[in-house]
């Protein structure tokens, strides 16, 4: 059975993703699709030179592996300021936030990565820092204690996360821009992975670099990362150029189909059809059936799944679409009958 954090596919970074630092677009100029985003952050951008002020705060949402990382290192770089990186799980204690508040100079930007995880008390303390840029401390304990409130320089936070829907409404509501990024289309990830091949020097023609972008789930991270495995396959299998031929059998021998599904999503989709009829059939059930996290199922497995239109979730639970029978061979079934490889 494959290790779900082990998967070539996987859109969560790993370490072995450290050479993406160096393919990161530093400006907004060199991002590639996203393109309404991209607009909307320029208007920003310009808005705030223009006024000579801070950025507003930003949030961005999304799939993971899709750039909301990259995203708050253009703004730094575009507004020619400090960027100052933490995650939500990081920040423990009010404490830690407030030591790196203090530390903030005038323009600079907090990058918050799964910002949906912050707990209470750090929330409660970020709140006043984003709305008045003042920082409040309790100091002394019981009758005796006493609020001073510091004053900070202005400064802009922008926040990532994978599930909005747990950010807290008072907190979503202080970032006075949000945008959500979506997977890219085809020609958007060729230009990704030529871009990529390039500055990696990887021989690579046309029809191999198209095998590579059909296949990465319209997620950069996961084409990056295909790409090296490609690279690899090339100069131990072959000749050191990655043709649509070889990049077929590099992926091929890693379980990865020509749509982009490895073997956990063909197992989710194919358990649905054999194993419940197609559905509906709740999450929890499917995850028992075969042997993996609920979590892990809904964060990873089934966004891609509904984005091909392989999937349906309904009040019943999921369901698999005509489309999803006929990728894994199964003729749909008609009039109540069971499902049956053509």
């Amino acid at each position: 059975m494959s290790d779900p954090k082990n998967r070539p596919i996987d859109p969560a970074a790993k370490p072995d993703d450290r050479v993406d630092h160096a393919l990161r677009p530093s400006k907004l100029g060199d991002l590639i699709g996203q393109d309404q985003v991209k607009e909307n952050l320029s208007i920003l951008i310009a808005a705030a030179r223009l006024r000579n002020e801070s950025l507003d705060h930003v949030l961005f949402y999304g799939p993971p592996g899709l750039g909301k990382t990259t995203l708050a290192n253009v703004l730094a770089n575009e507004m020619g300021v400090n960027i100052k990186t933490t995650s939500g799980p990081a920040i423990e204690r009010a404490g830690d936030l407030a030591a790196i508040l203090t530390n903030l100079r005038a323009g600079d930007i907090l990058f918050i990565d799964e910002i949906h995880r912050l707990g209470r008390a750090v929330e409660e303390v970020l709140y006043p820092a984003m709305e008045d840029f003042a920082l409040d401390i309790i100091i002394g304990k019981g009758p005796s204690a006493r609020s001073i409130r510091l004053k900070l320089p202005r400064f802009s936070v922008v926040g990532a996360t994978t599930r909005l829907a747990l950010v807290t409404a008072p907190l979503r509501a202080r970032f006075g821009a949000v945008y959500r990024l979506d997977y890219y289309d085809e020609l958007a990830m060729r230009k990704i992975v030529l871009r990529a091949a390039s500055m990696l020097k990887v021989t690579a023609d046309e029809s191999g670099i198209n095998e590579v972008a059909r296949r990465a789930r319209g997620t950069p991270r996961i084409a990056l990362r295909l790409l090296r495995r490609v690279r690899d396959y090339a100069q131990v299998r072959a000749d050191g150029v990655v043709s649509q031929e070889i990049a077929a059998s590099a992926l091929d021998l890693l379980q990865v189909d020509t749509l982009g599904l490895d073997d956990v999503d063909r197992r989710v989709l194919r358990a649905i059809i054999e194993k419940f009829s197609g559905g509906p059939v709740g999450l929890n059930t499917i995850a028992a059936s075969i042997s993996e996290e609920a979590d892990t199922i809904m964060d990873v497995v089934e966004p891609y799944l509904l984005q091909l239109g392989f999937l349906d979730r309904t009040p019943q639970g999921r369901i698999a679409t005509r489309t999803g029978y006929a990728h894994l061979g199964f003729a749909f079934p008609e009039n109540g009958e069971q499902p049956r490889l053509i």
